[in-house]
């Protein structure tokens, strides 16, 4: 016959060096196999295919040199790379790219856009330049008004709406806004040293008016910059503020694919 236990069992004392257990994170992966989005792919794979044909019209059409120098030609070929991969890791479903990166890329495609649309297309503004890729202030014709469409209207439209319809939310932070700045910085440094390099009379020294140096002086100069870095730093802060309060499109179709236990969403790409 057994003893009976005691109702009041003493407690344990700590085993001294016993390492305590830290909680795991579970990855997605773990409880929900990644989803392949292959319509996803082939969408942003032929956004970045009309831009880097796009490009390519352009650097046959002009100088390679001086196309290259244009902020609306480089955020198109950032965009054409971007997208390839997320068509790539949208189509192997694996997890998305960095959204300091697709942040960066979709804020770049929008500044392009309104840029042109606003400052040089626009016949009231002081600074019209519709032929911006040829350097004429007449309105682009043949294949230069084809590309240029694209590069200033089409691509950038395309990416909104990925971003809108085909991304998940949340992923933007305040903190991002910042560091965008980084590239604009560097391609106002860029464009007035090319200037600056280049003989005067040189046909396309200043890319674009608002930026030349040589008809409004640096005090003008510096001032639109000024003023254009405000405003693209305000969009950038409009996007991550968008990107915590629109619906996410993703979680409906998500959460019909399959149900578990665990409040976990599969990497999207």
């Amino acid at each position: 016959m057994t003893a009976p236990i005691p109702r009041d069992m003493p407690d344990l004392p700590a085993i001294p060096g016993m390492p305590t257990l830290l909680p795991s994170h579970v990855p997605a992966t773990a409880v929900m196999p990644p989803v392949r989005r292959p319509l996803v792919a082939a969408y942003r794979l032929l956004i970045a295919l009309a831009a880097t044909a796009a490009v390519a019209v352009e650097l046959t059409l002009g100088s390679p040199l001086s196309t290259l120098s244009h902020f609306a030609i480089q955020a198109n070929v950032l965009l054409a790379l971007v997208f390839t991969l997320a068509a790539r890791r949208a189509w192997t479903a694996r997890r998305p790219l960095p959204s300091a990166l697709t942040g960066a890329t979709l804020l770049y495609a929008l500044v392009t856009s309104l840029v042109y649309h606003l400052l040089l297309a626009n016949p009231s503004s002081p600074f019209t330049l519709p032929g911006v890729l040829t350097g004429e202030a007449t309105a682009p014709t043949g294949w230069h008004a084809v590309t240029t469409q694209v590069l200033h209207t089409v691509t950038p439209l395309a990416a909104l709406l990925d971003w809108l319809l085909l991304t998940a939310t949340g992923h933007l932070h305040l903190r991002q806004a910042a560091t965008w700045l980084v590239y604009p910085l560097a391609y106002l440094a860029f464009t007035l040293i090319r200037g600056e390099l280049l003989v005067p009379g040189t046909p396309a020294r200043y890319l674009y008016p608002f930026l030349d140096v040589g008809r409004h002086g640096y005090r003008s100069v510096l001032a639109n910059a000024l003023l254009i870095g405000l405003a693209i730093y305000a969009l950038a802060i409009l996007l991550v503020a968008l990107d915590h309060t629109r619906p996410n499109p993703l979680r409906h179709r998500l959460h019909h694919r399959a149900k578990t236990g665990f409040r976990l969403q599969p990497p999207v790409g």
